[in-house]
């Protein structure tokens, strides 16, 4: 083997310029083709809410720019959907409001202290309130 003398390393072609070593590499070529049910299937599964268009490219073995095509073509109409995609049941979303709070009663003393506004409910323990009262007072 020759060895280059810009880098010192050796060289795997002959001095003929051929190459002395071949690999052969069986298999499947990585170029993969989809029918267009399999397609939209993938397209609509990236649409979904809270779905990463790369996370589902890497689970279907294909890039992310190949799934933002299809779904360029799914919304211009040039990849329809299959009677089987489109007559399956889909699911909605499923929206839980939260139930109102009741309003709070208003409260029953409101005492001004200074620039200090005290607001107790009823049946609030009157002690306590008193000793509220009083701490507001010596530090204001």
């Amino acid at each position: 083997m020759e060895r280059d003398g810009k880098m010192d390393v050796p060289l795997d072609v002959s001095n003929g310029g051929y190459a002395v070593r071949l690999d052969v590499i069986e298999g499947p070529s990585g170029r993969r083709l989809r029918s267009d049910e399999e397609r939209v299937r993938i397209a609509a599964e990236s649409l979904l809410p809270g779905v990463r268009v790369a996370d589902v490219a890497r689970r279907h073995g294909t890039t992310r720019w190949q799934v933002y095509d299809w779904r360029k073509r799914l919304r211009d109409g040039r990849l329809a959907l299959p009677e089987s995609v489109a007559t399956a049941p889909g699911f909605a979303a499923l929206v839980v409001e939260e139930p109102a709070r009741p309003q709070t009663a208003r409260c029953a003393i409101e005492i001004v202290v200074g620039d200090v506004v005290i607001r107790a409910a009823p049946g609030f323990d009157e002690e306590h309130l008193s000793r509220v009262i009083r701490a507001v007072r010596v530090s204001v």
